[in-house]
């Protein structure tokens, strides 16, 4: 066999091996990727959120179609449109902002309520969150407050940055324990009587102060709300639909403002959590 020929036969030999091994790499590689394909991630179309993650719509009661009638004759197009004028209806246009602002510091050594006021440092928390809150200059409709002594203050002095505002008192803001926390803590135990108590006027407070707009309002509006933190930490959980035993876990800062907005369609936003980016160094507490 001449060198040319021998040649040749060893090139067709490893083309042959190479095609083999080529084919197999290029097989295994779309398998791979097929494979790959179906692994559920989150950013992919074939993701299931777990039951506790879902969003529910209807969380305030004022989902357009819980609001009318159920459509009897779906196959009527002329109910249909009536059904569908209905639920236009009942949508509303205007996003509700609440902002939510913690008291000051305040006496720990009182007794009673009314001996529970706000420290020194603690007014001048209140007003660096007042002038805040003036800087941003938000059309805001009213300043509501716990009935609570340190709330009331930290409210009085916030309204001196906000002169037109009215203070409206509410009794459901008060400082209480919403629910058993999770994980619980030992230095911290309030009997169940305290849970069952105050969890329900808590909740009253959520169900008055949260939900999506009427449909009669015509622009955005923002509400100042001065209350306390397990309070606000049990808002936020609920809006937020987390699990509201976890509410204990968030931290917040004396007078500091937690942002949230409620949406016509009954999505909600955390803007901010427990702002306190205003204040100087020496006047954070918490």
């Amino acid at each position: 066999m001449g060198v040319w020929s021998r040649f040749m036969s060893k090139k067709l030999v490893s083309g042959t091996v190479v095609g083999v091994i080529g084919g197999a790499s290029a097989y295994w590689f779309v398998s791979d990727t097929a494979t790959r394909q179906t692994v559920e991630n989150s950013f992919t179309t074939n993701y299931e959120p777990s039951p506790c993650a879902r969003w529910e719509w209807n969380w305030d009661h004022r989902d357009p179609k819980s609001l009318v009638k159920p459509l009897k004759k779906v196959d009527d197009p002329e109910s249909q449109n009536d059904y569908n004028k209905a639920v236009e209806t009942k949508k509303g246009r205007a996003i509700r902002h609440l902002i939510l602002v913690r008291h000051g510091q305040y006496n720990l050594d009182g007794m009673t309520d009314s001996q529970r006021t706000l420290t020194e440092l603690g007014r001048k928390q209140a007003g660096l969150s007042g002038e805040r809150l003036k800087h941003l200059a938000l059309p805001y409709d009213e300043i509501v407050r716990s009935t609570m002594t340190r709330a009331q203050e930290t409210a009085a002095i916030i309204g001196k940055s906000l002169m037109h505002l009215k203070l409206v008192d509410c009794p459901l803001l008060e400082e209480g324990s919403p629910i058993p926390p999770e994980p619980p803590v030992g230095h911290w135990r309030p009997e169940a009587s305290q849970f069952f108590q105050d969890g329900a006027r808590i909740e009253s407070a959520f169900r008055k102060y949260f939900y999506r707009a009427d449909p009669s309002q015509k622009s955005d509006s923002y509400t100042i709300i001065v209350c306390h933190a397990n309070v606000i930490r049990y808002f936020v959980c609920r809006a937020l639909q987390y699990p509201a035993e976890g509410w204990l876990r968030i931290s917040l800062g004396h007078a500091s403002l937690t942002w949230v907005s409620i949406y016509p369609d009954g999505r909600v936003s955390l803007r901010t959590l427990g702002d306190c980016g205003h204040m100087p160094k020496e006047c954070l507490t918490r």
